[in-house]
């Protein structure tokens, strides 16, 4: 997975939670107070891995729903999974934590440095205001934004690639010419193989056991090359394009 050329690329698709912002942090930060006010006595790591399905679950069953009602709805089913009620304070905290959630520290000024050598597009599972929070925390520049507010689905569906054909087309981009960056196998990786992209894994996770957030892959994924953050990739590609 070494061989890949990084200087034949022209323009980056990005998901945006998990792989820029840090979305594990910005959930557990509302469902561990939540599971100390219920005296649950729970890792952060087993509340992520107790709601992760429940998300995805809402996203398939309800695609048009706006992301902090999605966010909203997967707590309230979590709680019941683990056995203790979500008020509605608690549910809707969840869903208006979005622009709060916190970017890993390396987003920014990887991106900063990428957008010298790419076209960068968003492809995100999320509302247009949640985006607008979370990129006050990015500072990117980028040449398309495509959220599930936007084309009315979640991923793995295909109506975020569509889109994304369409802004490819409107950038005057190749699809050849297009890497996907992210971090889900399950919303990334796998409909990437399928859409026959090529993509790279930001693996946020490499020193965490299990998915966290993110439910177990449920189909066939593959990537070209593995990076550990964004500030790892972004060295990678300045140095294929041979900058110091």
């Amino acid at each position: 997975m070494s061989d890949l050329n990084l200087t034949e690329f022209t323009a980056l698709s990005f998901d945006c939670y998990g792989t820029l912002i840090d979305w594990e942090a910005g959930i557990a930060a509302v469902l561990s107070p939540w599971a100390r006010e219920r005296q649950l006595d729970l890792t952060d790591e087993e509340l992520l891995l107790a709601y992760a399905d429940n998300e995805a679950a809402v996203e398939k069953e309800s695609p048009t729903s706006l992301y902090p009602d999605v966010l909203a709805t997967a707590f309230r089913r979590t709680g019941e999974v683990l056995g203790e009620g979500v008020s509605e304070g608690w549910a809707q905290r969840l869903g208006g934590s979005v622009p709060d959630w916190p970017a890993f520290p390396d987003s920014a000024e990887s991106l900063g440095r990428l957008r010298n050598h790419y076209e960068l597009i968003i492809l995100s599972n999320v509302h247009r205001d949640g985006f607008a929070g979370s990129n006050q925390h990015l500072h990117g520049d980028f040449a398309a934004v495509i959220t599930a507010e936007d084309v009315g689905a979640y991923k793995p569906a295909e109506n975020h690639f569509r889109a994304l054909d369409r802004s490819l087309v409107e950038l005057g981009v190749e699809r050849t010419q297009l890497l996907h960056v992210a971090q889900s196998l399950f919303h990334d990786h796998v409909p990437a193989k399928r859409e026959g992209l090529t993509s790279v894994w930001i693996n946020r996770r490499h020193d965490s056991p299990g998915w966290g957030a993110t439910p177990e892959p449920s189909g066939d994924w593959s990537y070209s090359r593995e990076f550990t953050s964004m500030a790892d990739f972004a060295d990678a590609v300045d140095d294929a394009f041979g900058e110091e």
